[in-house]
């Protein structure tokens, strides 16, 4: 499995959703945007704290949920 190093979850940020690096932008708002047809570019527009490989980790750890792959252990 590929390390998600940028995918964190800590019950005191976001009720304990999972977001990027500690920040309180949740993967589920990155995979919002990019469902309703926004651009990488548009999602990094929106939020420049984020870089290109946090997004592409949101998605990565998407896919592995749905896959029910996903092993995280909270911060």
């Amino acid at each position: 499995m590929t390390k998600l190093d940028r995918i964190t979850v800590d019950p005191r940020v976001c009720l304990g959703q999972p977001t990027v690096r500690g920040m309180r932008i949740s993967v589920s708002v990155i995979l919002k945007m990019l469902a309703g047809g926004k651009s990488l570019q548009d999602v990094l527009d929106a939020y420049p704290e984020l870089e290109t490989e946090d997004v592409r980790q949101a998605m990565q750890f998407a896919a592995w949920v749905v896959a029910d792959q996903v092993q995280m252990v909270p911060a």
